[in-house]
């Protein structure tokens, strides 16, 4: 009795398991692949701004993410980290300080992409 009991048991244990394999397999053949592309982007998830003010915010973070990277970048590179020679630099052309800034924070940014886009699985 133990015996009959156990093969049916392996009987419906084994057409269970087939089954669960069958369901996974018609899922991932309806899982259309994403490429890295077609990602949805958020910007709420990359930059922080309060809701509904966050095309200020941008505004905001373009003018001085730049302009703060290039001025570090003169004070380290070209005034050698010394803060007089830093001082007689015409900060002033602010244009020109933040097209600097801007560059390395381009730079930057793209490095980061190709970086995300080699690590990029689209298994999920």
């Amino acid at each position: 009795m133990d015996y009959q009991r156990d093969l049916n048991n392996s009987r419906n244990n084994q057409m269970y398991y087939n089954q669960l394999k069958r369901e996974d397999a018609a899922k991932r053949k309806r899982r259309k692949k994403k490429s890295f592309a077609s990602k949805e982007i958020e910007i709420n998830e990359m930059v922080w701004a309060p809701e509904g003010y966050e095309g200020i915010f941008l505004f905001i973070y373009i003018l001085t993410i730049p302009y703060i990277t290039g001025a570090i970048f003169l004070f380290f590179a070209v005034a050698q980290a010394d803060f007089d020679s830093f001082i007689k630099l015409n900060m002033t052309a602010f244009f020109i300080v933040w097209a600097i800034g801007y560059e390395i924070v381009a730079t930057i940014l793209l490095v980061s992409i190709f970086i995300m886009f080699l690590k990029y699985d689209d298994s999920k």
